[in-house]
C-alpha cells in the first residue's frame, strides 16, 4: 500500500504518531504545506484518500478536485466538515472516530462544570497573583453535587456524561431526537426549552445538523437563566454565540463552560472577560492515549478499504 496516495488536509493532532503511522504505510501528502492551487494541480491524481479532522475537512470543492478519491477518514466522531452528499454521490467511502474518544469528551463535560461553578481557574490566579496572602477574600462558589443535569443528545457521549454526573449525586433529564428506550432513569424532554428551564447545568453533546446548528438560541438560553450554566463540548455552532455573550454580559445566564466556538480560533474577546466563564481550546478528546486510538482507527479504516475488507466504523 505504499504507493497508495493520501493526503491530510492539515496536521490533526500536536503528536507526530498518526503522520509517521501513515508515512510507514501509504505514499503521504501533507497539503497544508503547499499553496493549494499548486498541490492539486501537481498531485490529484495520485491520491485515494483523505484523512481530515474538525479543522479542516473534506468540501464539494476538494473532493471534486481528486479523481481518483476513494475514501474519507475523519480523525474525529464529528462529521460536520465532510460533505456526506457529495461522497454519497461519487460512491465515496466515509469512516470516523467514535467510542474511542467518548470518554475523554465527557470527562472534560464534567471538568468544566466542575471548573466554573468552583472557579477553579479563578481560585489558581488568585493563589498564583499573592492575593491569597494579602486579602484573603476569595469568593463562595457554587456547589456540583446534586446539581439537576440536563444533556442535550444522550449518545454515546451524552450517556457517558450522565453516568459520571449520576457519581456526583446528580439528577439527569435529556432531549434527544426520540426518547431512549435505555434511558428509563431519566427524564425526557421532548423540546429543548422545556429541557433548559428545568435543569440547573445544560450540557451540549449533540452531532451538529441543520437542526441542530444554534439550537441553543436566545429563548433556551434565558430558560438556564441566571444561576444555570451551559457548557458545550459539542461544536460551537450548536450555540447562538452573540446570544451567550449577550446573556452573560448582562446577567441573564450565570456562567458557560466552553470547549468549542463557532469561529475557532477566534474567542469572542467578551468571553474572555468574565469570571464565570471557563474556555478551552477545543481539547476534549486531546490525551495522549485516545489520540492514539484515534490515530490507529483512522488507519485501520484505511487498510480495511484497500484489502477490500469492511471498514470498522463505516459512516458511509
Amino acid at each position: 500500500m505504499e504507493n497508495i496516495g493520501v493526503m491530510m488536509t492539515c496536521p490533526c493532532s500536536p503528536s507526530p504518531y498518526l503522520q509517521e503511522e501513515l508515512d510507514k504505510r501509504f505514499k503521504l501528502f501533507r497539503s497544508w504545506e503547499f499553496a493549494k492551487e499548486e498541490f492539486f494541480k501537481a498531485n490529484s491524481k495520485f491520491i485515494k484518500a483523505i484523512v481530515c479532522n474538525t479543522v479542516v475537512g473534506a468540501d464539494a470543492e476538494t473532493i471534486d478536485l481528486l479523481p481518483k478519491l476513494e475514501i474519507v477518514s475523519s480523525f474525529s466522531v464529528g462529521l460536520d466538515k465532510i460533505d456526506l452528499v457529495k461522497c454519497k454521490e461519487k460512491g465515496i467511502r466515509v469512516t470516523n472516530t467514535p467510542d474511542v474518544l467518548t470518554d475523554d469528551v465527557a470527562d472534560t463535560a464534567i471538568a468544566l462544570i466542575l471548573a466554573t461553578l468552583r472557579r477553579i481557574c479563578e481560585g489558581d490566579s488568585y493563589v498564583r497573583s499573592g492575593s491569597w496572602t494579602t486579602k484573603w477574600d476569595f469568593k463562595l462558589t457554587t456547589k456540583f453535587s446534586g446539581k439537576r443535569i440536563g444533556i442535550l443528545g444522550l449518545g454515546r457521549i451524552g450517556s457517558g456524561i450522565a453516568t459520571r454526573a449520576e457519581a456526583f449525586g446528580c439528577s439527569i433529564s435529556y432531549h434527544s431526537r426520540s426518547e431512549k428506550l435505555n434511558a428509563q432513569n431519566y427524564k425526557y424532554y421532548s423540546n429543548v426549552v422545556d429541557l433548559a428551564a428545568n435543569c440547573d447545568v445544560l450540557v451540549v453533546s449533540c452531532a451538529l445538523t441543520s437542526e441542530t446548528r444554534h439550537i441553543v438560541n436566545r429563548e433556551v438560553i434565558n430558560a438556564v437563566g441566571p444561576k444555570g450554566l451551559i457548557v458545550n463540548i459539542g461544536r460551537g455552532a450548536h450555540i447562538d454565540e452573540p446570544e451567550l455573550v449577550a446573556a452573560l454580559v448582562e446577567g441573564r445566564l450565570g456562567g458557560a463552560g466552553l470547549d468549542v466556538f463557532e469561529e475557532e480560533p477566534e474567542v469572542p474577546k467578551e468571553l474572555l472577560e468574565l469570571g464565570n466563564v471557563v474556555v478551552l481550546p477545543h481539547v476534549g478528546s486531546n490525551t495522549w492515549e485516545t489520540d492514539k486510538d484515534m490515530a490507529d482507527l483512522v488507519i485501520a479504516n484505511l487498510e480495511a478499504h484497500f484489502l477490500k475488507k469492511p471498514l470498522v466504523t463505516a459512516v458511509l
